[in-house]
Protein backbone atom coordinates (compact mmCIF):
# COMPACT_ATOMS: atom_id res chain seq x y z
CA UNK A 1 0.00 0.00 0.00
CA UNK A 2 1.40 3.22 -0.75
CA UNK A 3 1.56 4.81 2.60
CA UNK A 4 0.25 8.14 3.98
CA UNK A 5 2.92 11.00 4.97
CA UNK A 6 2.67 12.05 8.80
CA UNK A 7 2.26 15.31 7.29
CA UNK A 8 -1.02 14.04 5.77
CA UNK A 9 -2.02 12.28 8.78
CA UNK A 10 -1.65 15.10 10.94
CA UNK A 11 -3.47 17.34 8.73
CA UNK A 12 -6.32 14.70 8.32
CA UNK A 13 -6.21 14.34 11.98
CA UNK A 14 -6.50 18.08 12.51
CA UNK A 15 -9.83 18.36 9.95
CA UNK A 16 -11.07 15.66 11.77
CA UNK A 17 -10.34 16.90 14.88
CA UNK A 18 -13.49 19.60 14.56
CA UNK A 19 -13.70 20.62 18.06
CA UNK A 20 -9.99 21.25 18.98
CA UNK A 21 -9.39 19.03 21.94
CA UNK A 22 -6.61 17.18 20.23
CA UNK A 23 -8.57 13.88 20.36
CA UNK A 24 -10.40 12.73 17.46
CA UNK A 25 -13.67 10.69 18.56
CA UNK A 26 -14.72 7.54 17.80
CA UNK A 27 -17.66 9.69 15.74
CA UNK A 28 -15.06 11.66 14.04
CA UNK A 29 -12.88 8.48 13.33
CA UNK A 30 -16.25 6.41 12.28
CA UNK A 31 -17.43 9.25 9.60
CA UNK A 32 -13.77 9.22 7.67
CA UNK A 33 -14.03 5.38 7.86
CA UNK A 34 -17.68 5.71 6.13
CA UNK A 35 -16.36 8.10 3.31
CA UNK A 36 -13.45 5.38 2.23
CA UNK A 37 -16.12 2.96 2.06
CA UNK A 38 -15.05 1.36 5.70
CA UNK A 39 -17.61 0.10 7.92
CA UNK A 40 -17.83 -0.59 11.67
CA UNK A 41 -20.66 0.17 14.24
CA UNK A 42 -19.38 2.50 16.84
CA UNK A 43 -19.56 -0.74 19.58
CA UNK A 44 -16.63 -2.62 16.84
CA UNK A 45 -14.41 0.44 16.67
CA UNK A 46 -14.31 1.33 20.31
CA UNK A 47 -13.79 -2.61 20.62
CA UNK A 48 -10.97 -2.33 17.92
CA UNK A 49 -9.75 0.77 19.42
CA UNK A 50 -9.93 0.03 23.27
CA UNK A 51 -11.06 3.73 24.41
CA UNK A 52 -13.71 6.30 23.37
CA UNK A 53 -10.75 9.13 21.48
CA UNK A 54 -7.71 8.97 20.03
CA UNK A 55 -4.99 11.85 20.39
CA UNK A 56 -2.39 12.10 17.04
CA UNK A 57 0.25 9.55 18.38
CA UNK A 58 -2.78 7.12 19.23
CA UNK A 59 -4.33 8.02 15.72
CA UNK A 60 -0.74 7.68 13.56
CA UNK A 61 -0.78 3.96 15.20
CA UNK A 62 -4.20 3.28 14.53
CA UNK A 63 -3.81 4.32 10.66
CA UNK A 64 -0.16 2.39 10.76
CA UNK A 65 -1.90 -1.20 12.21
CA UNK A 66 -5.31 -1.04 9.62
CA UNK A 67 -2.81 -0.41 7.07
CA UNK A 68 0.53 -2.21 7.42
CA UNK A 69 0.00 -5.37 5.50
CA UNK A 70 0.02 -8.73 7.86
CA UNK A 71 -0.66 -6.38 10.47
CA UNK A 72 -3.81 -8.09 11.72
CA UNK A 73 -3.97 -10.91 9.41
CA UNK A 74 -3.68 -14.19 11.53
CA UNK A 75 -1.24 -15.75 9.53
CA UNK A 76 1.28 -17.42 11.72
CA UNK A 77 3.91 -17.44 8.57
CA UNK A 78 2.84 -21.18 7.42
CA UNK A 79 0.30 -21.89 4.61
CA UNK A 80 0.35 -20.77 1.41
CA UNK A 81 -1.84 -17.64 2.92
CA UNK A 82 -4.80 -18.19 0.34
CA UNK A 83 -7.89 -16.89 2.09
CA UNK A 84 -5.75 -14.01 3.53
CA UNK A 85 -4.59 -13.24 -0.08
CA UNK A 86 -8.71 -13.39 -0.93
CA UNK A 87 -9.06 -11.23 2.01
CA UNK A 88 -6.80 -8.40 0.35
CA UNK A 89 -7.64 -8.62 -3.20
CA UNK A 90 -11.22 -8.12 -1.79
CA UNK A 91 -10.44 -5.25 0.06
CA UNK A 92 -7.98 -4.03 -2.82
CA UNK A 93 -11.46 -3.98 -4.79
CA UNK A 94 -13.75 -2.39 -2.63
CA UNK A 95 -11.21 0.27 -1.97
CA UNK A 96 -10.69 0.53 -5.81
CA UNK A 97 -14.44 1.24 -6.24
CA UNK A 98 -14.32 4.04 -3.31
CA UNK A 99 -12.39 5.58 -6.08
CA UNK A 100 -13.93 4.31 -8.81
CA UNK A 101 -16.98 7.39 -8.65
CA UNK A 102 -18.91 7.05 -11.52
CA UNK A 103 -18.15 2.83 -11.68
CA UNK A 104 -17.08 2.81 -15.28
CA UNK A 105 -13.79 0.63 -13.67
CA UNK A 106 -11.38 3.30 -14.13
CA UNK A 107 -9.57 5.89 -11.67
CA UNK A 108 -9.33 9.37 -13.35
CA UNK A 109 -7.12 12.29 -11.87
CA UNK A 110 -10.77 14.06 -11.01
CA UNK A 111 -11.90 10.87 -9.02
CA UNK A 112 -8.50 10.76 -7.54
CA UNK A 113 -7.80 14.39 -6.65
CA UNK A 114 -12.29 14.55 -5.03
CA UNK A 115 -11.10 11.24 -2.41
CA UNK A 116 -8.01 12.72 -1.31
CA UNK A 117 -9.59 16.34 -0.81
CA UNK A 118 -12.59 14.59 1.14
CA UNK A 119 -9.79 12.76 3.00
CA UNK A 120 -7.83 16.58 3.38
CA UNK A 121 -4.95 15.35 2.02
CA UNK A 122 -4.75 17.25 -1.32
CA UNK A 123 -5.79 21.07 -1.59
CA UNK A 124 -7.61 22.68 -4.05
CA UNK A 125 -6.13 23.31 -7.69
CA UNK A 126 -3.86 20.07 -7.44
CA UNK A 127 -4.95 18.01 -10.46
CA UNK A 128 -1.25 18.19 -11.94
CA UNK A 129 -0.44 16.33 -8.82
CA UNK A 130 -3.29 13.62 -9.40
CA UNK A 131 -1.76 13.70 -12.83
CA UNK A 132 1.94 12.91 -12.51
CA UNK A 133 0.50 10.21 -9.39
CA UNK A 134 -1.94 8.22 -12.34
CA UNK A 135 1.41 8.49 -14.42
CA UNK A 136 3.57 6.98 -12.90
CA UNK A 137 1.36 3.68 -12.58
CA UNK A 138 -0.51 4.31 -15.54
CA UNK A 139 1.17 1.14 -18.15
CA UNK A 140 -1.27 1.30 -20.83
CA UNK A 141 -0.62 5.37 -21.08
CA UNK A 142 -4.62 6.00 -21.15
CA UNK A 143 -4.44 8.29 -18.21
CA UNK A 144 -6.37 6.41 -15.74
CA UNK A 145 -5.97 3.60 -13.56
CA UNK A 146 -7.42 -0.06 -14.28
CA UNK A 147 -7.94 -1.74 -11.29
CA UNK A 148 -4.66 -4.00 -12.19
CA UNK A 149 -2.58 -0.47 -12.51
CA UNK A 150 -4.06 0.84 -8.98
CA UNK A 151 -3.39 -2.79 -7.87
CA UNK A 152 0.11 -1.90 -8.38
CA UNK A 153 0.27 1.26 -7.12
CA UNK A 154 -1.10 0.27 -3.81
CA UNK A 155 1.21 -2.97 -3.27
CA UNK A 156 4.18 -0.18 -4.37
Amino acid sequence: MSPLSSNDLERIFEKLDKNGDGQVSLEELNWLLERIGVEFSLQELESLVGKPSLDLNEFLFFYKSISTPDSNDGNDGHGDGSANDHDDESDLVKAFNVFDINGDGFISCEELESILRRLGVMEENSSRDCRTMIHVYDTNLDGLLDFQEFKHMMSS
